[in-house]
């Protein structure tokens, strides 16, 4: 089955998931369902609090539990307000190592009334693993959990 395929089957199954009324849960099953279907290394949400990145629901090793704006991947897919692509972490000026395991990223926004109120990071031990797929399907994925969750 290709990404595009997996992604395309996985969508119906994530709309089943989010619009509980309850945030936190909403944001825990999507990052549980991303995981186990794609075996990446860390999947999870921050979430903009007091003016930082906070962690939140999340499926992987131990995170950083708090990103200035403007730092490392997930600060600056924040500040700049669009997905950001890293094939290689190492050469991305500032990267923040939550895990020296982590070799390529993939950093989503999570838009609602106007503002960035979280945003979904995903970690693959492999180099390059993200491409124009996942950015189209994972940016699909986050405006309808902004839509029903937030």
């Amino acid at each position: 089955m290709t990404k595009d395929e997996k992604y395309s089957a996985l969508m119906p199954r994530i709309q089943g998931l989010i619009g509980s009324g309850d945030t936190i849960a909403d944001m825990a099953n999507v990052a549980a369902a991303l995981h186990g279907e794609f075996g990446f290394w860390w999947t999870g949400f921050y979430r903009v609090m007091d003016g930082e990145l906070v962690l939140g629901p999340f499926q992987g090793p131990v995170a950083c539990t708090r990103i200035a704006y403007g730092r490392g991947v997930c600060g600056t897919a924040w500040q700049r307000g669009e997905t950001v692509v890293v094939p290689d972490v190492e050469q991305f000026p500032g990267h923040i190592a939550c895990s020296s395991e982590s070799r390529s990223e993939i950093v989503v926004p999570v838009w609602s009334r106007g503002s960035v109120v979280a945003v979904l990071d995903i970690d693959s031990r492999e180099p390059a693993t993200f491409d124009d797929t996942d950015r189209h399907w994972l940016e699909l994925l986050c405006a309808n959990l902004a839509e029903n969750t937030f």
